[in-house]
């Protein structure tokens, strides 16, 4: 992809083929992923027995046949299954986390190691898999960058076998190909709310309510400990546990209550539960019997620890995991008094405690979200906790003494927390620093190959500008084109050509037909069409827009030169070469002149030309400039920058079609796998590497099977010419 101009405040910058945007390369986390003498470690580190980064083993009644079930599905080995997997899926609050825990702790001396991963995210995998590189290596991953850190966890769990990884709270199945497609040497274990959209071949277990006799002796060990309860205590329990729908976390958490308020017997609690009050709950059956639960625990809370009460509508508003008690602590409190605040959350069952972070259960953050009724009016607590927790997100990224910007530590913790901060943002609700917050952490998020991920960082930061700038506002336009591009990164094109089309009619209205910004903007709605295959409207908006971009910002002008490559770079995939090859040309000799040899753009021009050439058939030009290429971005990008990747890919290729296969399918089965670990397994470009392996693998095949020469040629499908490539 070109470097476009960035317009007034324009953050993200759509453009065409073969060029990366480079204005803060600087701070792009784009160095190798592996240093040479990190690359054979994993393979010689080994886990201390029984290593694992489980939570404390909790009370988990009446599932011995759902374990049983869950041991035969991880445990046999299924016809066309590469890998060992299986889901566990059910409501909110059904029980899947203990479910998955309790197996991994009753079976834990059958595994070399088993670690827990936070799965709600792509992000938040990545995060628990850097701490698993820093348990294994730690004074290596101290040194190491965020990427390089998930790589060496890769690595190391393709080298070692019998291992369990549980990914707890999957949000989207997708998130967890990468992995389960690429590490085939243990078990994986998944748990969701998502009932549908598992790979076909891989089992799945649903979770319902418990069964009535274990919901009681469940709630009687929870609140009797090792007293034996009295016949009478015995048949309040059970039904009090059938109010509650024998729903796992609702009897969990009116256990806890009644262990810390011994006075209150189970029947006075259901009366309690049955107060006029509690019945103003709204939601899911699920949702309203969870309402009523903590409309009675917080009513106690409040009286005894305020400080709680008002931690946990806070703590509602951030990522549901690892939330730093440093986070909930602000300016001037006394950690001290935090921490015992989260001791009492805990004791209460309303919150998970590590002794540094603490996690809350998906529905209790769904409720406390939720505007509650007292006394007929409406309670605007839920927003007095959207507001500390905004400010405490804004006091975490204040700078160390002696710096000028947070540190990348203080940025990794808390972009989950900023991405589910602007997922959650109530209608009409403003505060410009958060916003600002959101583009930084959308900004970091793209220059980590993440820009998918900061979607809803996009979304909110349109809604804010939308409300207070207007709607043609040209940093309301930015921030629409911005949106725009991450909806096109995502492969939502759907929703991303509309935008751009949108926009580039208001910037049209609002600046005028050759204002720079509206050029960029005409550009963006090109490409995107481009990446649509429609190359009837993409082809003549490339021609305008370079045409205009000449005329008003001069014929070298480094917007001028991506107008003219990405213009190229329409016309070779139209087939036409005897226009795209010239126009090739003279880019990259005026980005040379320009930008420099080894310019992110000028690779990106000199790996275009390298492309027409081979398409064309002069394979004597093609692979000398895509090994040059290749060799320069592994210098410049990174081994495994996206860019570097298509390069690899198109060497491979270029050799492939010369034949020489001994060179082409290492270099293709290197790319595929990192496509797999950088981009994930159904990215369009990790599917061509697919492809293509699988072409040559059959090539080599026949070949063996006619007893003859491979053939020199091909004419299959052409490989991918680094044309997907996109702007840091």
């Amino acid at each position: 992809m070109s470097t476009d101009d960035e317009p007034a405040r324009l953050r993200i910058e759509t453009a065409g083929p073969g060029s990366i945007a480079a204005q803060r390369i600087r701070d792009a986390y784009t160095g190798d992923v592996l240093p040479a003498e990190a690359l054979l470690t994993p393979e010689k580190v080994s886990a201390a027995p029984g290593s694992s980064n489980l939570p404390p083993a909790v009370l988990c009644l009446g599932r011995e046949e759902e374990l049983d079930r869950l041991r035969r599905i991880l445990s046999s080995r299924r016809e066309g299954a590469i890998t060992q997997s299986g889901a566990v899926h059910g409501l909110g609050g059904i029980g899947k986390s203990t479910l998955a825990l309790h197996y991994a702790h009753r079976y834990r001396g059958d595994y070399s190691l088993i670690w827990w991963i936070n799965a709600a995210s792509p992000d938040e995998i990545e995060t628990s898999l850097t701490a698993l590189t820093h348990t294994l290596v730690p004074s290596w991953a101290a040194e190491a960058n965020r990427v390089a850190q998930v790589a060496w966890a890769m690595q190391w769990l393709a080298w070692h076998p019998g291992w369990l990884l549980v990914y707890d709270n999957v949000e989207n199945p997708d998130d967890l190909t990468p992995y389960t497609g690429a590490l085939h040497q243990g078990h994986h274990l998944a748990t969701s709310r998502r009932t549908t959209g598992w790979p076909d071949n891989a089992p799945t277990l649903m979770l319902g309510n418990l069964d009535p006799d274990d919901a009681t002796t469940l709630l009687c060990q929870l609140v009797f400990k090792d007293v034996t309860p009295t016949a009478r205590q015995q048949a309040d329990a059970r039904a009090l546990t059938r109010e509650l729908g024998y729903f796992p976390l609702a009897i969990k958490q009116a256990g806890a209550y009644l262990a810390q308020n011994r006075g209150i017997s189970c029947d006075a609690y259901r009366r309690r539960l049955d107060s006029k009050l509690a019945k103003t709950a709204h939601g899911s059956d699920a949702e309203r019997t969870l309402a009523r639960i903590w409309s009675v625990t917080l009513h106690t809370l409040e009286q005894a620890d305020p400080l709680a009460v008002e931690l946990l509508y806070t703590a509602a508003w951030l990522a549901p995991d690892d939330i730093p008690h440093s986070l909930l602590t602000p300016p001037g409190a006394d950690p001290d008094d935090i921490a015992e605040a989260v001791g009492t959350l805990a004791a209460y069952s309303m919150v998970t405690d590590t002794g540094t972070t603490l996690s809350l259960h998906r529905m209790v953050q769904t409720v406390l979200r939720t505007p509650q009724h007292t006394n007929g009016s409406q309670s605007t607590r839920h927003l007095q906790g959207r507001d500390r927790a905004e400010q405490a997100a804004l006091h975490h990224l204040t700078p160390p003494p002696g710096q000028d910007t947070p540190t990348e530590d203080q940025w990794d913790a808390l972009t989950p927390h900023l991405v589910t901060l602007a997922a959650t943002r109530p209608s009409e609700h403003h505060n410009p620093p958060l916003t600002d917050a959101y583009i930084a952490a959308g900004d970091r998020l793209h220059q980590q190959g993440h820009t998918a991920r900061s979607i809803s960082l996009c979304e909110a930061t349109l809604a804010q500008y939308e409300q207070v700038l207007g709607e043609t506002h040209p940093d309301t336009l930015a921030s629409r084109n911005n949106l725009a591009y991450a909806y096109r990164v995502a492969g939502d094109l759907g929703r991303a050509i509309p935008l751009f089309e949108v926009t580039l009619a208001q910037y049209e209205q609002v600046l005028g037909e050759t204002h720079p910004n509206t050029l960029s903007s005409r550009n963006n709605l090109a490409y995107a069409y481009r990446v649509a295959g429609d190359l009837g409207r993409a082809i003549p908006l490339f021609e305008v827009t370079l045409a205009q971009r000449e005329q008003v910002l001069g014929e070298t002008h480094p917007n001028t030169l991506s107008s003219r490559n990405n213009l190229a770079g329409a016309y070779r995939v139209a087939g036409d070469l005897g226009r795209a090859i010239p126009l090739f040309e003279v880019t990259l000799a005026q980005r040379e002149q320009v930008l420099g040899e080894t310019h992110p753009n000028t690779l990106s021009s000199r790996n275009n030309l390298a492309g027409a050439y081979r398409v064309a058939g002069d394979l004597g030009r093609a692979i000398p400039l895509f090994e040059v290429t290749l060799a320069q971005r592994e210098q410049v990008l990174g081994e495994t920058h996206p860019n570097t990747l298509s390069s690899r890919n198109n060497l491979a290729a270029a050799y492939r079609v010369a034949g020489d296969l001994e060179r082409a399918i290492p270099l293709f089965e290197v790319t595929l796998a990192q496509r797999e670990q950088v981009l994930g397994e159904t990215h369009p470009n990790t599917l061509t590497s697919r492809s293509n392996l699988a072409r040559v693998r059959e090539l080599v095949q026949t070949a063996q099977q006619l007893d003859t020469a491979t053939p020199a040629t091909n004419t299959g499908q052409q490989p991918s010419s680094g044309t997907s490539e996109r702007p840091v």
